[in-house]
């Protein structure tokens, strides 16, 4: 007689709960505008995972402990699809800094137990941003780990230690790249200044066939008097 031989099943990690990416239409944009910026930052740079509203799970075996940050960027681990985010599988790695966007659903949980688990997991920083300006005072709030416990950042230096600053512009949180100073562009303020580019490198090129065509014009017509000039003195010859 023979006996079967018994199999545990795959431990299954969803890749997401069927919920809105966030609570409205300005939080979603919100987080597109900081993961967009975070891209062109880190653009060079083919070693930084930027997520948005992905699940990380950070203990194998535990698909009950997971959290889905709003943007979280993790250094090391290489830009690579993936359905969630699993520590196990990225020898161990945590995101170096998550951001979550205040909102009337979440503010409250964003300051009390995210922030503890952001803490104990080890996260080095953590940025909390109220697009609407109604739940946070101030609406850009920051925090760094010293040790095991995080530490306000003060509000005169909103920085990361990934070498950007941090302000807030209306509904987005504006990306400043602390070695040039300048603030990190939209894709549409990129795409606008490309266009104002091109259209002025446009007109300069205009405007120097113009000269170009003018400068010609005025040889023409100096030969032609050269020629008059050298027939009129051949003729009184």
């Amino acid at each position: 007689m023979s006996i079967a031989a018994s199999t545990t099943p795959p431990i299954e990690y969803p890749s997401g709960d069927g919920q809105p990416m966030a609570e409205t239409w300005l939080h979603v944009r919100a987080i597109m505008w900081l993961h967009q910026a975070l891209e062109d930052f880190f653009g060079p740079r083919s070693d930084v995972f930027i997520a948005s509203d992905m699940y990380w799970y950070w203990q194998e075996g535990r698909a009950d402990l997971k959290i889905a940050p709003d943007v979280m960027a993790i250094p090391g681990v290489g830009v690579r699809p993936r359905r969630s985010f699993f520590s196990w599988e990225e020898n161990g790695a945590v995101p170096a800094i998550v951001f979550e966007m205040a909102s009337e659903g979440t503010w409250q949980d964003d300051l009390d137990d995210k922030y503890d688990r952001y803490e104990e997991l080890g996260v080095k920083e953590y940025f909390l941003f109220d697009p609407e300006g109604l739940y946070l005072v101030p609406r850009v709030q920051g925090y760094r780990l010293h040790g095991s416990a995080y530490r306000r950042i003060r509000q005169n230096q909103l920085t990361s230690a990934l070498g950007f600053g941090l302000r807030a512009e209306d509904t987005m949180l504006r990306l400043i790249d602390l070695k040039t100073g300048q603030p990190i562009p939209t894709r549409a303020e990129a795409a606008e200044t490309a266009q104002r580019q091109a259209e002025a490198a446009q007109r300069q090129a205009e405007a120097e066939k113009q000269r170009a065509d003018a400068l010609q014009e005025e040889v023409e017509r100096l030969r032609a008097r050269l020629q008059q000039l050298d027939h009129t003195n051949g003729s009184e010859g």
